[in-house]
């Protein structure tokens, strides 16, 4: 990293650290930030990624250290202060007002107005619209950001950052919920921000990522930075052996457990659209105990609907479903999980958590009835399950009783699952369970899925990571635009076969999602 100018570092945090009640989150952290250059960061959940960049944007203040910005010390009381400084955030739980438009989201406290006459709401839609075409995102300023997906949802908080004009650009796993298609313009966009001169930090866990866009890598493990590098000077095994300190991928070792009778059958699933056609268009699929199937798709291909219509969140949907070869009759989603469904959505923050509550009682939610002794919690019992849960999938509690907030992503993932395997079911559904997991916190996750599957439960899983339906999965299923496209056996798929199923039915591949 020598044959870099001091002149080009434009913020620098000197022996940053950040404590919440008493647990080190960020210890004695020394980052610089390069003008025109793509500053990677990188750790497992729970390493201190987030909250180092939030202390950056002004949403945290560090407990000690300083910032300086440009050589000049800064303190920064709100994210308002940092955005007055040129500095932008785009955060890894979306940001966004469900009940307003696009636009007004885009503007949001910044409003483009016309002196006495308020907002000039026109003007507003014109610049979002602007922003929206850069990214080749296919939505209108107009829409309501509640009927948009959650990966169209990613590309207005991006579009969103963008608008600030900022000097100083964070990217916090901007490309979780984003089809490859997306994530190369994204890329060009950043390419254009860089050559704009704008310090681009960018949080992700996908290391190819990384090494594509990066330039310099800082890597945290713990709260404490354990290696500092040019991307060109290293691989991604340097990168995974900084943060876990092995080399060991370890998605997933197929423990060779035998796979029993049908579990679980769907047959001709459909969901209509609001805006015409088919979400659903007719699956039908069948998963035995102790097999994961994964479910292979690009964004807009129905996987999340299709889960959706088989935990009774569509009342309109069609089909049937089947446990054990017996009719799952009751439609409503409480009577479906006592039959022995359970589902991880996507979107943990707003489906999977109830974040005002603690980490305990986030895993036992649904599962109360468990520990119930006619009108009593069995206090003692209760414990017990949730001290197991955290100690099986790793999670990274010190203490229970904190708010589910108060944990990075990932380990916020991991409550999600372990609530839904309290639960006690024979049929799991995951959707995107990796999303915004780093390496080792995934290897967690799948070696779970695989002890799960070894115990006779049935797992269906669903990816656009084509490596971890590949390394994971006992078949695979490929969906395109809500159609099953094909089903291939572990033994007989290849990545070529499974990229071409699911391009079929595509089309314009654009306009999908929408």
């Amino acid at each position: 990293m020598s044959d870099t100018t001091q002149e080009d570092i434009i913020l620098r945090l000197e022996d940053v650290s950040k404590v919440y009640s008493g647990i080190v989150a960020v210890k004695r952290a020394n980052l610089e930030l390069r003008r025109g250059a793509v500053n990677v960061l990188v750790g497992e959940n729970g390493a201190g990624k987030s909250t180092l960049m939030k202390i950056i944007a002004g949403v945290e203040r560090p407990t000690a250290g300083r910032i300086l910005l440009e050589g000049e010390a800064v303190h920064f009381d709100s994210p308002a202060d940092a955005q007055a400084r040129g500095i932008g955030m785009i955060f890894q739980e979306l940001n966004l007002f469900a009940n307003m438009t696009v636009a007004e989201n885009i503007f949001a406290t910044r409003e483009i107005t016309r002196g006495v006459f308020g907002i000039d709401h026109k003007a507003q839609i014109a610049k979002a619209n602007e922003f929206l075409k850069k990214l080749d995102a296919g939505i209108n300023a107009e829409t309501m950001v509640e009927d948009l997906p959650i990966g169209q949802q990613q590309l207005v908080e991006i579009a969103k950052a963008i608008s600030l004009n900022a000097r100083i650009l964070i990217m916090d796993e901007p490309t979780s919920a984003l089809s490859a298609a997306e994530v190369d313009i994204l890329f060009k966009v950043i390419a254009e921000l860089k050559a704009q001169g704008v310090a681009l930090v960018y949080i992700s866990h996908r290391l190819e990522e990384l090494m594509r866009i990066g330039d310099y890598i800082t890597v945290l493990r713990d709260g404490q930075i354990t290696g500092q590098a040019m991307v060109r000077d290293i691989d991604t095994k340097w990168i995974v052996r900084s943060m876990i300190g092995s080399d060991a991928k370890d998605f997933a070792r197929d423990g060779g457990h035998t796979i029993g009778k049908e579990a679980f059958r769907a047959e001709d699933i459909s969901l209509p659209r609001p805006t015409g056609g088919l979400a659903v268009d007719h699956v039908s699929l069948s998963v035995r105990a102790g097999e994961i199937l994964g479910i292979y798709g690009l964004m807009g291909a129905g996987r999340s609907e299709f889960f959706e219509c088989i935990m009774g969140r569509h009342m309109h949907s069609t089909g049937k479903i089947f446990i054990d070869g017996v009719e799952v009759r009751e439609r409503d989603t409480t009577r479906r999980i006592r039959r022995g469904l359970a589902l991880i959505p996507e979107d943990r923050q707003r489906e999977g958590l109830v974040q005002v509550l603690s980490i305990a009682s986030n895993l036992t939610l649904a599962s109360l009835g468990r520990f119930a002794s006619f009108f009593h919690i069995d206090a003692g019992a209760e414990k017990r399950a949730i001290r197991d849960m955290i100690r099986d999938l790793s999670i990274k509690a010190p203490n229970p009783d904190f708010e589910v907030t108060s944990m990075s992503g990932g380990n916020q993932q991991k409550v999600v699952i372990g609530k839904a395997l309290m639960t006690d079911p024979k049929v799991l559904l995951m959707d995107e369970p990796s999303r915004g997991i780093d390496v080792g916190a995934k290897a967690d996750v799948f070696r779970t899925m695989r002890k799960l599957a070894g115990k006779g439960l049935a797992i269906l899983f669903s990816t656009s990571d084509l490596e971890e339906v590949m390394a994971l999965s006992d078949r695979i299923a490929v969906l395109s635009n809500g159609q099953l496209i094909a089903v291939f056996d572990r033994k007989d798929a290849t990545e070529e076969a499974i990229v071409a199923a699911s391009a079929k039915g595509h089309g314009h591949t654009r306009k999908l999602a929408s």
